[in-house]
């Protein structure tokens, strides 16, 4: 029988040149004759390998909109920056960008460059929104009047987390880390919000680099834990770390980031059978017509065999959401009205997530998506694959506090 798929691919360096060129702007033309839309993509530095699934989507999304005749009957032109994921060039990334003629800007870029950028948004006044940055604070208070995200944050990981450990019967928890500092900022915010539903047991961190864990996870299991919660960048440490628990403790439930959702031509690397049972934190669902929609229409410009990701169906979203704010202030010239027709954005049907999932912003939420169920937990076979959303617990698709 054939899998659903439910992989996210990073993109090949190849596939850079892919999409046509012609929605990018020339400064020289008159800003009146277009709209222009700015994205700071982070194209060469350590999150290349998602921000540009995200920018290049962003570009198709641009030509798709100028062939169904742009927003509001107005062109649409697209002018490009790079951090290259340094947050300190990420200010006057922003600023070049305003001075580009850019009504908004989409921050293609992790978000330790999206919490700079929210800092200049606000002196600025000029919108920017998020599609792949997970931390709260980058759409949160203080300072956050032109700052937006379309993810769901990590704090709502740490809900879904704590509803699987309670679905699992699960009460203690161990957290095996690369010590990268993304990974630091990101338990951080979790491993507080975990320890409110479960016992953390122990946590230990190794080398991204790290060849051998056997010792590490030793330690760990002496613990006693029945669920493991790996936190990681990917790549070679995921791999080393879900082949050694498996090895060690084959019947132990295991829970992941996303990072190992995103990376399929790992997998083929996995020992065989090592990611058997494996659930990770998705956002892709194929019982969600529009993510699949998306994804058919994406195959007819990154290839047949392409495979959705979350970044590309946040990116396709948070265009759609700066076109839903322009038409609603009938202008793209007013950063005001912009703004304020931003925080009316309501109900957009999301491309990610479950079907039932709507993106919305008001004046005291700038986070879009209106429930949880933007994430999706997602099982791993014994073939080493995902094979489809994982039985034992989903998110509701529930109001979030607050919402109508």
């Amino acid at each position: 029988m054939k899998r659903p798929r439910f992989t996210r691919t990073l993109l090949a360096a190849a596939l850079a040149p892919v999409i046509a060129t012609a929605a990018c702007a020339s400064v020289e033309d008159p800003v009146d004759d277009y709209i222009v839309i700015g994205m700071d993509e982070d194209s060469t530095g350590p999150g290349a390998s998602y921000a540009t699934i995200a920018g290049t989507t962003v570009r198709a999304t641009i030509d798709r909109l100028n062939a169904e005749g742009g927003i509001n009957g107005t062109p649409v032109r697209l002018v490009v920056e790079n951090d290259e994921s340094s947050p300190t060039n990420t200010p006057s990334i922003i600023r070049k960008l305003k001075d580009q003629g850019a009504a908004a800007v989409i921050l293609s870029t992790g978000s330790g460059a999206a919490l700079q950028a929210k800092q200049v948004s606000e002196t600025a006044e000029i919108v920017t929104i998020a599609p792949v940055a997970l931390t709260d604070s980058v759409a949160g208070p203080p300072g956050n009047e032109y700052a937006y995200m379309v993810p769901n944050p990590l704090a709502q990981y740490a809900e879904v987390y704590c509803g699987a450990f309670k679905a699992g019967g699960n009460g203690r928890l161990a957290i095996l880390a690369d010590a990268s500092p993304a990974i630091s900022g990101i338990l951080a915010t979790l491993d507080p919000k975990l320890q409110e539903c479960i016992e953390v047991v122990d946590t230990r961190k190794a080398a991204v680099d790290a060849a051998d864990l056997t010792a590490g996870v030793s330690r760990l299991l002496d613990s006693k834990p029945d669920a493991v919660l790996v936190a990681s960048v990917g790549g070679n440490f995921e791999l080393t770390a879900q082949n050694t628990l498996h090895r060690l403790a084959p019947g132990l439930q295991r829970f992941s980031l996303a990072s190992i959702g995103n990376q399929p031509e790992a997998w083929n690397l996995a020992n065989p059978g090592s990611l058997d049972g494996l659930v990770f934190m998705g956002s892709l669902s194929t019982q969600n017509q529009r993510t699949t929609e998306l994804e058919q229409w994406l195959r007819t410009i990154k290839g047949p065999d392409y495979s959705l990701t979350a970044y590309d169906a946040q990116a396709y979203d948070a265009v759609m959401l700066i076109k839903h704010a322009i038409e609603l202030a009938g202008t793209h010239t007013d950063p005001q009205k912009l703004n304020e027709a931003m925080q009316q954005v309501q109900d957009v049907p999301a491309s990610f997530g479950q079907e039932q999932l709507t993106l919305s912003f008001n004046p005291d939420k700038h986070i879009a998506p209106d429930s949880v169920c933007g994430l999706v937990l997602v099982e791993f076979g014994p073939d080493n694959t995902p094979v489809g959303p994982w039985s034992d617990y989903q998110p509701e698709c529930t109001p979030e506090e607050g919402e109508a």
